[in-house]
């Protein structure tokens, strides 16, 4: 064998070296896909099975995608019923985002291949709504004043999220909803002044931000809070206030009744994907180089000049390739949803969009993502000009694997609904059948019957999660 030849096997056998290494970094597989078993089985209702699931990647509680293994935890625990463990593994995820600290060397790697090399620390909206989950298993649980430690831990972890944002202020800068919580949280603890507040609280950023930004109106339900909480203060002024407000008197109850505070969680929330631009550069005889972009449904091609001796070669190719995320909406298959007592139907009102959020917060650091995504490129980019330096044929194996290992973070929280709806009803002492009415496609109409027990002047809770979606859009 002479030694040209030599030198052409050594270099293809470098250069599948170096493409295994690549599809060792990298998949053209995003999280969602990766996980297919444990979403199909969440999605179908079974969510023993996808507990199941998550037990036997116990590499998942260790690896890079150890948070989302704690907060999917936390939910398919919650949703059995087990209050207790649920928040176990919330508060493991609570303290990671806490303890999080970059690693360089994961930084460096993720700029040599992709972010999806580095741990993931959640989207905003994610490690706040750790602490709702929380809160709701407190409340379940019939702790009020716990739950009102992870309402307040909410707020202030959204408070500390936007300080990181001085000069570009998030549109998700306040949370509604987690004051309505708070203010229950407040109220089931007799606590009647902060929950005043909190109500309150909830009303301005519903109307200031909310019913703008991701279309959550005030919900009635909270009105009557406010009404109830003013008076019970003796807050007279604030309840004229209110009243001409909301253009409706506060009814005065005699006593305190049982009462039940369900949650809907309607849907699935978005999952990420990714989209690209593209580019391929052939040289040499023919050469053409191609633009491509996907998302923007563009595909367009170009001659480029030959080289030298008009034959052209593997040094002659070149990849370009830079990816960012994006977000996938999943339709819910209900519009809506109410309950039904004792001849009276309740409505089950919307309290918090968090597929509209999900897309605001990515929306709101896309400038940051891409300035991340530009820096990658230009990494590479910088790899593969020198190893062109030093042999052409070598520069396109690493424009090759730098274009296969180039892939947005696809990662996130994606057992979250797509929203949350709740309503407040009154209950008898003792036994009481609620009947819950969801409205589908078509005005469809399915029913399911809940029993509950109550004990005079009690608040029970309930949350019930309709999993049924129409899928990606």
């Amino acid at each position: 064998m002479n030694l040209k030849i030599q030198s052409i096997c050594r270099k293809l056998r470098f250069g599948a070296f170096v493409l295994w290494t690549a599809f060792s970094l990298s998949s053209c597989a995003t999280y969602y896909q990766r996980n297919a078993k444990f979403q199909e089985a969440f999605s179908a209702g079974d969510i023993a099975r996808a507990d199941r699931l998550l037990d036997k990647n116990e590499k998942a509680a260790q690896g890079r995608n150890r948070l989302l293994y704690f907060m999917q935890k936390g939910v398919v625990l919650q949703m059995q019923g087990k209050f207790e463990a649920s928040n176990e593994y919330l508060e493991k995820a609570y303290t990671f985002t806490e303890d999080y600290k970059t690693s360089m060397g994961s930084e460096a790697l993720s700029l040599l291949t992709n972010p999806m090399m580095k741990p993931y620390a959640g989207e905003d909206h994610e490690v706040v709504l750790i602490h709702y989950y929380k809160a709701l298993n407190y409340l379940q649980l019939q702790k009020p004043q716990s739950a009102v430690v992870e309402a307040r831990r909410l707020n202030n972890k959204l408070n500390r999220l936007n300080d990181r944002y001085e000069n570009r202020k998030n549109r998700y800068k306040d949370d509604a909803f987690a004051h309505l919580l708070m203010g229950i949280a407040y109220e089931m603890d007799n606590d009647v002044n902060n929950a005043f507040i909190a109500y309150r609280n909830a009303y301005n950023t519903y109307q200031e931000s909310y019913s703008t930004e991701f279309g959550v109106n005030v919900p009635d339900q909270l009105k009557d809070d406010l009404l109830r909480t003013a008076y019970l203060n003796g807050f007279q002024t604030e309840l004229d206030f209110y009243e001409r407000k909301f253009n409706r008197k506060y009814e005065k109850q005699s006593h305190k009744n049982p009462e039940l505070i369900f949650f809907w969680h309607n849907g699935l929330g978005p999952v990420k994907d990714e989209w690209s631009i593209n580019f391929t550069i052939v040289k040499g005889s023919g050469g053409v180089a191609t633009f491509v972009n996907e998302d923007m449904g563009l595909n367009f091609s170009f001659p480029v000049s030959e080289s030298e001796d008009g034959q052209g070669g593997l040094g002659d190719l070149k990849l370009v390739r830079v990816a960012f995320p994006k977000y996938l909406e999943r339709s819910p298959f209900f519009q809506q949803a109410s309950l039904e007592s004792n001849g009276n139907t309740y409505a089950l009102e919307k309290a918090e969009n968090i597929n509209a959020i999900a897309f605001s917060v990515l929306e709101d650091r896309m400038l940051r993502e891409m300035g991340k995504s530009l820096l990658r490129l230009a990494v590479k980019q910088a790899a593969e000009y020198a190893m062109r330096e030093e042999n052409e044929d070598m520069g396109a194996v690493v424009s090759l694997v730098n274009a296969l290992t180039e892939k947005a973070d696809t990662r996130n929280w994606q057992t979250l609904p797509y929203s949350i709806s709740y309503a407040r009803i009154p209950l008898n002492e003792g036994s009481n059948t609620i009947a819950l009415k969801t409205v589908g496609p078509n005005d469809t109409v399915e029913s399911e019957d809940f029993t509950f027990e109550a004990e005079p002047g009690q608040t029970l809770f309930h949350i019930y999660s309709s999993l049924d979606s129409q899928g990606f859009r």
